[in-house]
């Protein structure tokens, strides 16, 4: 079994591959302010290892790290330098879109941001966060909207509120995108098919809901039966990265949680 050192230079390799294709952004933003205790290239690096040992808090982080600074230190970097994150990822997605799979997938997950019996009282998220119905039940929280590949290549992702409909959110996800695209019954629009269709470049196939009355070919029945592949990804950023969390006092603290659940991903 890895030591946590080891998996700290292992991450730390991946993130300084990424941060010298553009050593002039991290030499302007470690120019502001006092010197940091750690560096840019450290802070992103231990909050991918939070995420990728499934270490539940930032405190419990800090223990087991012992970093060079204080805690409250550590907890301000890591959300001011999420930014980064995104960033990287942006990098990844797009070098993904550029080698993906002609058939790709879409849909969305919830993420709730607190218990239930908690909605009435949680303030951080409160304007974002929203009550929906999903396959689990009513949750209090955001969506993460997602576009990938049948070989499981993140290419494209959006969070919208919980309560904002997936159909809305899908022409934003997939802009830019072009292939054969598969999506469940919650996509079932003959509007949203014909605004997404280029000829020769992209189509929508949307699973018919159960009370509809259609004649589907076997293409589309072994289409629809790839769809569940986007699941895994959902299921590993849940289960395997934290992506889901209710501990944040912030909601730039709620979103660098969720940029360094998927960039942890995305580098695994």
């Amino acid at each position: 079994m890895k030591g946590i050192l080891t998996i700290f230079n292992e991450m730390k390799q991946k993130v300084e591959f990424l941060a010298n294709r553009f050593p002039s952004l991290f030499k302007r933003e470690t120019n502001k302010g006092r010197k940091l205790a750690l560096s840019i290239v450290d802070i992103i690096t231990l909050s991918l290892v939070k995420q990728k040992q499934g270490i539940e808090t930032k405190k419990s982080l800090y223990e087991i790290a012992a970093p060079s600074c204080s805690y409250k230190t550590l907890v301000v970097n890591m959300n001011r330098f999420a930014i980064f994150a995104l960033f990287f990822l942006k990098i990844i997605l797009s070098w993904n879109v550029k080698n993906s799979h002609v058939i790709k997938h879409a849909d969305s997950t919830d993420i709730p941001v607190c218990l239930n019996k908690n909605a009435k009282h949680h303030k951080t998220m409160e304007g974002l966060a929203g009550w929906r119905h999903s396959g689990k039940g009513m949750f209090y929280g955001i969506k993460l909207h997602l576009a990938a590949d049948v070989e499981r290549r993140m290419l494209s992702f959006c969070f919208a509120p919980g309560n904002a409909s997936d159909i809305s959110q899908f022409m934003k996800v997939n802009k830019g995108l072009n292939g054969i695209f598969a999506a469940d019954a919650g996509y079932t629009s003959e509007k949203l098919q014909k605004e997404f269709y280029r000829e020769h470049k992209r189509i929508l196939f949307a699973k018919p809901r159960k009370n509809m009355k259609k004649i589907i070919t076997a293409f589309q029945k072994r289409l629809y039966d790839t769809r569940m592949i986007i699941e895994l990804n959902f299921r590993n950023l849940k289960m395997f990265y934290e992506l889901v969390t209710s501990l944040p006092r912030s909601i730039s603290g709620y979103f660098a949680n969720y940029l360094y659940a998927m960039l942890a991903y995305a580098l695994k």
